[in-house]
């Protein structure tokens, strides 16, 4: 089993990449390639789907999103080719806030997710996934999403930087953590 493969990335397609480690080039499938920059070094979060008939790799740039697609294709109905597009589609933290509040319709709008799946997602789910996508505690995420806001940021950008922020930091300092990862 893989942890993760550091390496270069050598070729980018539609749904996946190749990176290139030892002169080896592994094949990836990955929620969005073109987040990637051929000839540059990632250290990508890999999961080894192996069946009778398929062994496939999936990586991911951050373990938070691997550890989402890990949690959903542990629901019964959902495999790696039905999470996968969730994930280029949809933000690791609007998913899990869609599964908290039971949001049916959210879900729904990815590609093959049905009523029943789901309802599937949320059934199993809910509840399990709030410290996982969420380092920062209560108290401080809503102060922190504010003060971003106010500093006339949009939703979609504070959500994918706020995974990222350091919890054990004074509410400043998470600002300024925050402020310098949007402004990469």
């Amino acid at each position: 089993m893989y942890s993760y493969i550091f390496g270069t990335i050598t070729e980018i397609k539609g749904s996946n990449i190749v990176i290139d480690n030892n002169n080896i080039g592994y094949l990836i499938y990955t929620p969005n390639p073109y987040a990637f920059k051929e000839n540059e070094q990632y250290k990508i979060y890999i999961y080894e789907h192996i069946r009778e008939d398929e062994h496939s790799l999936y990586g991911f740039k951050e373990i938070e999103t691997k550890e989402l697609f890990l949690n959903l294709i542990s629901v019964k109905g959902v495999g790696p080719k039905m999470a996968l597009p969730m994930l280029a589609l949809g933000s690791v933290m609007g998913i899990i806030d869609a599964i908290e509040r039971e949001n049916i319709l959210y879900l729904k709008k990815f590609p093959k997710i049905g009523d029943k799946v789901a309802r599937q997602i949320i059934l199993d789910l809910k509840g399990k996934l709030v410290n996982k996508g969420d380092n920062i505690n209560s108290s401080n995420f809503d102060e922190l999403v504010g003060v971003l806001k106010g500093l006339g940021y949009k939703q979609k950008d504070i959500v994918n930087v706020i995974p990222r922020v350091n919890s054990s930091l004074e509410l400043e300092e998470q600002v300024k953590e925050a402020l310098r990862l949007l402004l990469k």
